[in-house]
């Protein structure tokens, strides 16, 4: 059954040593604990408590930043918002099948492990992660600079995109996909991949598509969800009041 618009929201928690940072660009030195209309504190489970309240979420999707750039996941966090009752799609930085952190979190109840392009060692480690979670767990994100695949791409023989998403849900067994361009975060230019993610939804009509990077407001998630988008991600929207309770009850 198709989601409805006000489903299609996925809220975002960008984690940097243990604070929800407000993502710009893509350009992490530049990162900052969020400051929002729904809250005055930048602490996680504060944060997911207050998107509850004031919107009705209690699913996530959580990009520790620090794992992604190589440090130690923030694991205590993970569990502190599950026990809150809180769903996680968690990117941990996985890179290969043998991580820590990849075993770590097949241990958790984790709604979805996110397996990024700029992290992951290649389509052969892909492979072995998706057998190791299940295909409904795994959630592959093509992580995008500017409309260019972030990652080694020298590991995947292009530079093309549409042939890395192809061949990941051909070849790879992937049926849950996040097509995120950092580029577009925080800056409110719109999601510049909507043509982009309607070609993967006529062309694999049975493979979840997430959207993320530039939503600026219920129109947006509207426009996404006409092409066939399922999920939409949305962070800065949310706490800068562009998107309100109003209009997640109107959409």
């Amino acid at each position: 059954m198709p989601l409805e618009p006000s489903d299609m929201i996925l809220p975002v928690l960008d984690l940097m040593q243990s604070q929800v940072v407000r993502g710009i660009a893509g350009r992490r030195d530049d990162y900052r604990p969020i400051v929002s209309k729904l809250i005055d504190t930048a602490q996680p489970l504060a944060v997911a408590r207050a998107f509850r309240t004031h919107f009705g979420f209690d699913e996530f999707y959580l990009a520790d930043l620090d794992a992604i750039q190589n440090g130690q996941p923030a694991f205590e966090v993970y569990d502190r918002l599950q026990r809150e009752g809180f769903r996680l799609w968690i990117d941990a930085g996985i890179r290969t099948g043998r991580d820590d952190a990849l075993a770590a979190l097949l241990e958790t109840d984790a709604a979805g492990i996110i397996v990024g392009l700029e992290s992951v060692a290649g389509p052969g480690q892909l492979r072995e992660i998706v057998q190791l979670t299940g295909v409904r767990r795994c959630v592959f994100s093509l992580d995008l600079n500017a409309g260019r695949p972030l990652g080694r791409a020298d590991l995947w023989h292009t530079f093309d995109p549409w042939t890395i998403a192809q061949h990941a849900v051909d070849a790879l067994g992937v049926r849950r996909l996040i097509v995120l361009d950092l580029s577009r975060v925080g800056v409110g230019d719109g999601v510049g991949t909507e043509e982009f993610c309607l070609r993967l939804k006529r062309t694999y009509p049975e493979v979840e598509i997430t959207a993320g990077g530039g939503v600026r407001g219920a129109d947006d998630v509207r426009r996404l969800h006409t092409i066939g988008v399922d999920c939409a991600l949305v962070a800065s929207a949310l706490h800068d009041g562009r998107i309100t309770p109003d209009d997640v009850k109107r959409l």
